[in-house]
């Protein structure tokens, strides 16, 4: 484990006792979690990469129409991941979000140009962090809990985001779901986190950035957070997140609680 040190924007006491609220309020009626903190937490890489920017190109490459397309291609690649493992038919995450770009530009009846096609691909390569990821990083990090990135896209994907947030130093491992040949919510993929934190899945918190990889995640054992950063609805199945937050204050303020 990387040494514990104080990092430059890890958030103050009055922040993290709003944060608190907010988790709180957003979480209605919180299930009781176990008296200890996890010792870790493995973190979705949406969680904490912003696509916004990358879904802006479709605005601007289709006025009027970004908002439909960023929908249609963002839901396909998803549903693309679930049936190739449903399939036992793997591709790498980045021909899922290829795939699902042709089927929503098509599906939208679009013409999209070569050139505009690979704009919106390339787009990936530039995502970074949301502003509110490296402060409550820092405060988990002080707080002696050990981070990971728990994620479906390649292990060259995620190091990019990183760089482009310069997040890498906080993280004791970064863990691509290739490396298993599978995708979440498959066992195999939630998998990486034990084995890489040697640790019980009851140790480990994992942050979702969507509503069915907190239930994937709850079901396989870890302490399940929901990111719910568009302030969605749960789902509507037996198990959901234990506790869900709007953003990386409170997401900190609640498993430090």
């Amino acid at each position: 484990m990387k040494p514990v040190t104080s990092h430059p924007l890890a958030l103050d006491r009055r922040q993290m006792i709003g944060a608190g609220a907010a988790a709180l309020l957003v979480a209605g009626r919180r299930p009781a979690l176990a008296a200890t903190r996890p010792k870790a937490l493995a973190f979705d890489g949406f969680a904490l990469f912003d696509l916004a920017p990358v879904f802006a190109r479709a605005e601007a490459i289709f006025p009027g129409k970004g908002a439909a397309l960023s929908a249609a291609w963002r839901g396909r690649i998803f549903e693309y991941t679930w049936l190739r493992v449903a399939a036992g038919r793997y591709e790498p995450f980045e021909r899922c979000i290829a795939g699902a770009l042709d089927f929503a530009v098509a599906s939208l009846g679009l013409a999209l140009s070569s050139g505009d096609r690979d704009s919106l691909l390339g787009g990936f390569a530039t995502i970074a962090a949301f502003p509110d990821v490296a402060p409550a990083l820092g405060t988990l990090r002080q707080a002696g809990l050990r981070l990971a990135v728990l994620a479906n896209p390649s292990r060259a994907f995620l190091d990019r985001a990183l760089a482009n947030s310069g997040l890498h130093g906080l993280f004791d491992h970064v863990l691509s779901t290739d490396a298993a040949k599978t995708y979440k919510p498959d066992r195999a993929a939630y998998a990486l986190g034990t084995e890489a934190f040697g640790l019980s899945a009851g140790n480990i918190g994992f942050v979702a950035s969507a509503g069915w990889d907190a239930v994937g995640a709850r079901w396989f054992g870890y302490r399940s957070y929901w990111l719910n950063r568009p302030g969605l609805p749960p789902e509507g199945l037996e198990a959901g997140a234990e506790v869900t937050v709007p953003g990386m204050p409170a997401l900190a303020a609640a498993v430090l609680a």
